[in-house]
């Protein structure tokens, strides 16, 4: 049920409802957070005509899954990172007097045993109530948040999100009106931190490249048999749709962006062949190359060319002329839901 001016929105699972007497005057204010395998991010907006209006945003790199593949427990460093930042989204959502939120937490802790534990940790010194979500509900939020930039001239659409921890790929019915229907989903545990951690980030021999991207072809082979996408790629009748870092890093530096701008990224078109020859391209290069370059930095240079063998492998099996860029994905969705329980359109 919709909220009232007397009726608070009532809190589900993982949202969280302030007092109804700290509501902002000038209207509901909603907040999303992300913190996933190697990310912890913040989106607070309002509604608007259209959708919403960010009015804060925080993202910073924490590494939360550091070591999980390997001890399949969260690290008491990577702990420290992630409560540091989760108490700045607090902070940040108190000052913009949020009514309604949602937190969920994804890869890392779905798979370190220690997980609901590092849940009740956060709970009791940031206020923040994570919720553990499945890959699939990571996968619907992430196209809740990116579906706009489905082209509805193209039947069937193949979108993916390359994490930290594990790579999300679904497989789409884009109807030339009403809402695009999920035929298929698979998560795999191959995203940029775990690959980086079997295979390595910091040095990256070609032959080190090629075994990522036979690693994660195996794991989407299965995938591919039991839905046909292959066939329908050659069709035409398939675009592709990523909402991952990678993408977006891989865009900005085909841009020649001297700096990472998302308004340019968002939405725009990358040809394959310029995906692979820009992932080729860092391949060349050492890690104080990769770093230096101005969508990449520091912070991310020993992950990228593990998103980059990602990519190649999905786009060999299905082998599409380009690719959409969404630089935006599961906060998004989250605020989109959260928006529309309140009766706002979507």
């Amino acid at each position: 049920m919709a909220a009232t001016a007397d009726q608070p929105p009532r809190a589900g699972p993982g949202v969280e409802a302030v007092p109804w007497s700290l509501r902002s005057r000038s209207g509901p204010v909603f907040a999303a957070i992300d913190l996933g395998t190697n990310n912890c991010r913040l989106l607070v907006a309002r509604p608007a005509p259209g959708g919403f209006r960010v009015i804060d945003a925080f993202s910073r790199i924490v590494r939360l899954g550091e070591g999980v593949s390997l001890t399949g427990r969260l690290c008491e460093n990577a702990e420290e990172r992630a409560v540091e930042a989760l108490g700045i989204c607090a902070r940040k959502m108190e000052r913009r007097a949020v009514t309604v939120s949602r937190a969920v937490a994804t890869e890392a802790c779905r798979r370190a045993v220690n997980g609901s534990a590092f849940l009740d940790r956060v709970r009791a010194e940031t206020g923040i109530a994570l919720e553990i979500i499945t890959a699939e509900e990571e996968g619907r939020l992430a196209l809740a948040g990116s579906a706009a930039l489905l082209d509805r001239g193209v039947p069937e659409a193949l979108v993916f999100d390359i994490g930290g921890g594990s790579t999300e790929l679904m497989w789409i019915r884009v109807p030339r009106r009403g809402p695009p229907r999920v035929l298929d989903q698979i998560s795999i545990p191959c995203g940029v931190v775990s690959l980086a951690e079997r295979f390595g980030g910091v040095d990256v021999p070609p032959a080190a490249y090629d075994a990522m991207i036979a690693d994660v072809h195996a794991a989407l082979t299965g995938f591919e048999a039991r839905n046909g996408i292959g066939a329908a790629v050659a069709r035409g009748r398939v675009q592709m749709l990523g909402t991952s870092g990678t993408v977006t890093t891989l865009a900005g530096i085909h841009m020649k962006l001297p700096r990472y701008d998302r308004n340019k990224v968002d939405g725009s078109y990358l040809a394959i062949c310029d995906a692979r020859r820009v992932s080729r391209d860092l391949l060349g290069l050492d890690l104080a190359g990769r770093a230096a370059h101005p969508c990449i930095g520091r912070d991310r240079a020993d992950l990228v060319l593990a998103g980059c063998a990602v990519l190649e492998a999905i786009v060999a099996l299905w082998p599409v002329d380009h690719l959409r860029i969404a630089d935006r994905g599961l906060r998004e969705g989250i605020l989109v839901e959260l928006m529309a329980a309140q009766g706002r359109p979507r």
